[in-house]
């Protein structure tokens, strides 16, 4: 078997890929359906409601528990990659997101103190994830993940 082939019939890989791409599409939805208005340049952005990177790396963990056992070296590391990822979408990337949000607030108010000569570039604000995002994202890639090795 060639390595394309490999590649395309990987079902572990392709699964996560889905429940990424649902999670996405989910949050393009959300927006249309709470805020009233066609954001489909959301589907290319990070944070948000569901977490994709969530949905991702847990469907991917669902589908390795569930095909190679739950007891398996293969799942604790599957699992543990998704718990970092996790972690870090509610903790590392939330906070230097708010912190994005604040030095641009400061910059923008120095920038009208100072005026000649202060011209900084702004941060770009990349927001992590709450709690709620993260939860529903794993959820999400949990269902994704046994209807992919169950049903499909």
């Amino acid at each position: 078997m060639n390595v394309l082939q490999e590649l395309f019939g990987n079902p572990w890989l392709w699964t996560a890929v889905l429940a990424s791409t649902g999670a996405q599409v989910i949050k393009v939805l959300l927006i249309l359906l709470l805020e009233r208005r066609w954001r489909p340049g959301a589907f290319m952005e990070t944070g948000g409601m569901p977490s994709s990177h969530s949905a991702m790396v847990t469907a991917l963990a669902t589908g390795v528990g569930l095909t190679q056992g739950f007891g398996s070296p293969l799942f604790a590391v599957s699992a543990g990659f998704a718990l970092i990822v996790m972690y870090d979408a509610t903790g590392v990337r939330h906070s230097s997101g708010q912190q994005a949000r604040l030095l641009n607030e400061l910059v923008g108010e120095l920038r009208a103190v100072v005026r000649e000569g202060f011209a900084p570039l702004p941060l770009r604000v990349l927001m992590g994830h709450t709690y709620l995002e993260v939860l529903v994202g794993s959820l999400l890639g949990i269902v994704v993940g046994w209807l992919s090795f169950h049903v499909f």
